[in-house]
């Protein structure tokens, strides 16, 4: 039986005051906005965790809060 490596693949959780910047294909002259993650999401090969903080741009923030990633405070 072979076992997965679980460190190679799980980001390290970032605390809840840090903001990181996520690089989603966008338009230049959109603005950004920081959202708060209800569940896992990879972007750009970076895995950020339920609960994380990132920041991208407006219209990327609005189909995530369409699909349900945005957790509602």
């Amino acid at each position: 039986m072979t076992t997965k490596n679980l460190t190679k693949t799980a980001a390290p959780e970032a605390p809840a005051d840090e903001v990181n910047n996520a690089r989603a294909a966008s338009a230049p002259s959109a603005g950004t906005e920081t959202i708060t993650l209800s569940h896992h999401l990879n972007i750009g090969g970076a895995s950020y965790q339920p609960g994380a903080k990132i920041r991208v741009s407006a219209d990327y923030a609005r189909r995530l809060r369409r699909q349900g990633y945005v957790a509602r405070t």
